[in-house]
């Protein structure tokens, strides 16, 4: 894949029609698969492009940009340039204003892939979050699942954190989820329970 091809792809994602932007993000998705194309369009500029779609896009917008941004952030520097870029607050944004699973489970996808990075963990406290997440577990399986994942990352260390999510409600959908979902849920969920016993 050749650098110019990259940037010139970057460029509509600045500067195009919305509908230019929108192909743009589901091309560079494609361009994304194979890893080393993952590197070369992380250092092309074009994460902070992507996120600017997440937030101002139109709803496909959104959703191309989430989709190549989840491809992208899989390479562990691509998270750190996402979270400089901003991701962080229209991800958080999209669980608190948006009623569409799909949206949601985007959402909830990628930011699950970034709560591994220390930076985004810190980003996604800041954007207050956690009530939010809490929220999901209440809502369909993959939703659950992926919001288990994010909070465990965001409070496996956090005494404090921990009480609060507690607070919010997050015991019981935990317990189901910890009978109800799939292997990885349950897993989430029961360490999650554990942390939340020894905090109590």
């Amino acid at each position: 894949m050749k650098t110019r091809a990259v940037i010139s792809f970057v460029e509509v994602l600045q500067y195009g029609t919305m509908e230019a932007r929108e192909n743009a993000a589901a091309t560079l998705f494609s361009l994304s698969l194979p890893d080393e194309n993952k590197i070369k369009i992380g250092e092309s500029g074009a994460i902070p492009a992507l996120v600017n779609l997440l937030e101002n896009g139109s709803v496909r917008g959104k959703k191309d940009a989430a989709t190549a941004l989840f491809s992208l952030c899989s390479y562990q520097e691509n998270k750190g340039r996402a979270v400089r870029a901003g991701i962080v607050k229209p991800l958080v944004k999209i669980l608190t204003e948006y009623s569409s699973q799909w949206i949601v489970n985007e959402a909830l996808a990628l930011l699950s892939v970034l709560a591994g990075n220390q930076e985004a963990r810190a980003e996604i406290f800041k954007a207050k979050a956690i009530p939010a997440l809490v929220d999901c577990l209440h809502k369909e399986p993959r939703n659950r699942e992926n919001a288990a994942a994010i909070l465990l990352f965001l409070c496996k260390r956090d005494t404090k954190k921990l009480i609060s999510i507690g607070k919010l409600g997050a015991v019981v959908p935990l317990m189901k989820l910890s009978r109800d979902g799939t292997e990885r849920a349950k897993r989430k969920a029961k360490s999650l329970l554990e942390l939340l016993r020894q905090a109590a």
